[in-house]
Parts: structure tokens; sequence; C-alpha cells
């Protein structure tokens, strides 16, 4: 490296400029550490490195924007055209699209504008600019103090949670503080429902339907249905899927006919008021969707099955009963509470049930010690250098000298299942006090 990129990279403790960022750039090709845990300590660094300096650029685009807006004003120039013309000089930088680049730069002001803790987050490196854009998309229809109540509501899980599950919890609080603007927003997004088709690589093609949610959930429940009966080692699910979607579609196979379930995971409130309920495999949706779905005609093939919450606790009750393995009644439970993998960051859907405490070791089959997994991530648990505690509350997994820990998603509204037996037990009985009809005994 010469003096003069060394200079600047000294020199630039007080304003960094692209000078001093490209000096640093060219320091990257040295050699990398011999020790695995130190390797791993570096790609942790770099991808931190990575995430604050999007939040770099977002400050720079805004930067640049509001410095052309003045040199605009003078010559009358609108906000929208100068607007539309920064978007552009942000694509060129970033070699993307113009339309790209107005997009990032709307981006770029919500964040440092109008969400400190996203903003504070993404500087930090614990979160990536497609989170940021998650939580800018789901706060997008509320005002500039709901999206500031927003941000601060999900702050704890910036960093601690994957991107399927903070995009959740933004959805469910940004409903929460304005149904009617949700509302409205899903009615305008149901009559843009759509079929479209991009190419792939390979001779592939990417066919994606946009459908309102208990339609795309049912498609979904009815191929994965198709395919647990059908699927072998040399024809796997995915596979029988894709066949059966093409074979219905197109006539040359009709469907079963068989009926298709959707769960809908509901607080008791979910009837009466705004709690939003939550479907497996898309996440929360509003209570009015929910109430309709409840209302909805029995004798249609989609069928909606309601699990109920607790109130004030994360503990789904009302169901069948709970069997003492992992297969049946009670693998479907673990999988409805979890929704997705249960290692950290990981947003994968379920395909084993395992025990968190092995069983070899002495870990019970039972619900505080079942989790749901992946399939890869429940091969990996078995390696000798993969360490997984805990219950089903709360998990910890130790890799490579890097620790994190993961919780069950809570259902809309309420806080994580109990951890206490007692408790547990309880609200077993008062749910099946409520819950039982009187008897009234003989009549006359």
């Amino acid at each position: 490296m010469s003096d003069e990129s060394t200079d600047a990279i000294e020199g630039a403790a007080g304003v960094l400029d692209a000078t001093a960022v490209r000096a640093f750039h060219d320091r990257l090709d040295g050699d990398v550490a011999v020790d695995a845990e130190d390797l791993f300590a570096e790609i942790r660094a770099c991808e931190e490195l990575k995430n604050a300096l999007c939040a770099r650029q977002a400050r720079a685009a805004v930067a640049a924007h509001t410095i052309q807006r003045s040199r605009d004003l003078e010559h009358g120039i609108s906000k929208a055209d100068t607007a539309r013309m920064v978007g552009s000089q942000v694509a060129a930088a970033r070699r993307s699209a113009p339309h790209l680049g107005s997009r990032l730069l709307g981006l770029a002001h919500a964040v440092t504008e109008e969400m400190p803790h996203t903003r504070e987050a993404l500087a930090a490196g614990v979160i990536s600019e497609w989170d940021v854009t998650a939580l800018c998309r789901e706060t997008a229809c509320l005002s500039r103090d709901d999206r500031a109540t927003v941000d601060a509501a999900v702050a704890d899980q910036l960093g601690t949670v994957s991107h399927q599950r903070l995009e959740g919890s933004a959805r469910e609080h940004a409903y929460r503080l304005d149904p009617e603007a949700f509302t409205a927003r899903r009615a305008r997004a149901e009559s843009e429902r759509r079929v479209t088709l991009r190419p792939a690589p390979d001779c592939m093609t990417r066919l994606t339907a946009l459908l309102p949610v208990k339609d795309g959930v049912a498609c979904y429940a009815a191929l994965s249905a198709y395919a647990k009966s059908h699927a072998t080692p040399e024809h796997p699910r995915g596979q029988v899927m894709a066949d059966a979607l093409v074979e219905r579609i197109t006539g040359r196979a009709p469907a079963d006919g068989a009926d298709v379930e959707v769960n809908l995971v509901m607080p008791l409130d979910s009837l009466t008021g705004d709690a939003p309920a939550y479907v497996p495999d898309y996440g929360p949706i509003p209570a009015d969707l929910a109430r309709e779905w409840v209302g909805d005609d029995p004798d249609q093939q989609t069928q909606v099955r309601r699990l109920f919450t607790f109130p004030g606790s994360g503990d789904l009750v009302g169901m069948e009963s709970r069997a003492r393995t992992f297969t049946g009644l009670l693998a479907k439970f673990i999988r409805l509470r979890d929704q997705t993998c249960r290692t950290p960051f990981c947003s994968a859907p379920i395909r084993h049930i395992d025990h968190i405490t092995p069983y070899a070791d002495g870990g019970p089959t039972d619900e505080r010690n079942g989790q749901g997994l992946c399939e890869r991530c429940n091969y990996v648990k078995e390696h000798p250098d993969h360490h997984v505690t805990g219950d089903a509350t709360r998990t910890t997994t130790s890799t490579g000298g890097l620790v994190a820990a993961s919780h069950p998603p809570s259902p809309p509204g309420i806080p994580p299942p109990t951890r206490s037996h007692a408790e547990r037990t309880l609200i077993d009985v008062m749910w099946t006090h409520y819950t039982t009809p009187p008897d009234h005994g003989d009549v006359g």
C-alpha cells in the first residue's frame, strides 16, 4: 500500500471520504488468520462492516439530496424532479437501475430521519439493508410518529431474530397502530393479484402468483399434502409439488378433491377487537380478516382450523390432546408453536421435530424439550462442535466461538409461552373449565 493511502487512513478520523474508503478497501487483500475461531470472528466483523457501510451510504444519499435540493430551489426546479434526478445519481453510484435508485433514496430518508433505532442497528452492523427495507415497507402506510413507534417496539429484536420474524413483528405492531390503514392497504393489494413469469438459470423459469394470504396458504397446503404421500427418495418433496402444480393447472391430472386445512392461531380478543391473528407459513394477519375466515362457509373445501392462545400467555390451548412422542398432535403442536426452524436466524420451514437435550442424555420427549428444525439444521446439530442447550422457551447455540439465542415467536400480542409446569397445568384446567358446556342435568 502506498504512503498516500496510509496517510489517507490516518487522516480520516475527522472526515471519511472516498479516498479513505478506497484505501481501506485496498488493504482487504492481506493474508487471513490461520485459527478457525479467528476466521469466524473476521467473517462476523466483515458482515457488520458491510451493514455499517449501508448506513453510511444512506447518510451520504440524504446529504447529497439536501445539497441538490438547495441548488435546485434557486432555479425553480420542483421537489419531485430533484428527487428523481438524485435517485438516478444514487443508482449510477451503486451500479443499479434508475428506478431502484429512487427506492434506495426513499429508504435512506426513512431510516435516517424517522427510525432512529433501526438506523443505529444498521450503523452498528447488526442488521442488513434487506432488514431495513422490510421494516420500512411494513410501516409505509403509517404516519411518521406511528412509524417511530413501531421502530421502538421492534428495537429489542434488531440483530437477534431472523429476517422473517422481524418483518412479521413490524407488520403486527403497524397493524395495531392503524388497523384502518392496513385494511385499505389489503383491499388495494388484493385488487393487484396476478401471475408473473421470469427466466431462471439452466433453462428454468420462475412462475409466481401474488395471491390473498388465504388462497396462497391453501394452495401451498394442498401441494404439501399431496407431496407428503407421493414423495420418494428419487422424487423428493419439491419435485413432486412442482409436478403436481403443473399437472393440475394444465389439466393433465385433476385435483384429488381432498380438503385443505389452514391453521389460524388467534387470541380470544381477535374475535371482538383488533388483536391480530397468525397464520403459520405466513405471519400476522389483521383481526378483521381473521373474523372473515371464521365466518366463511363451513362446506367449502378450504377449512380453517382455529387454535386459541390463552389470555396473557403465549400458550396454545384448545387442542385435542398432547401425545408423549414427537408424532401426531404433539409434533403438530410444536410446529405451530415454533413456526419456523428454531436455529438462530434460520427461517426455513420445519422438517424435523427433535429433542433439545438429546434423548440419549436423558432428555424427555415432551413439549418443553422439543423443537422444530429444518433438515439441514437437524443434521448439523449432531456435530460435536455444535452445542444446543436450554428448553422450548429459550435455546442457546454455540459453535465456532459464536453464541446466539433463540426464542419461539410470540403469538400476536402476547409474551412467549410459560416455562412453569404449574402455570401450564393451571392454564389447562382453566381452559377446560371455561370451554366445557355446563351440565344442567335432566330437565323436567
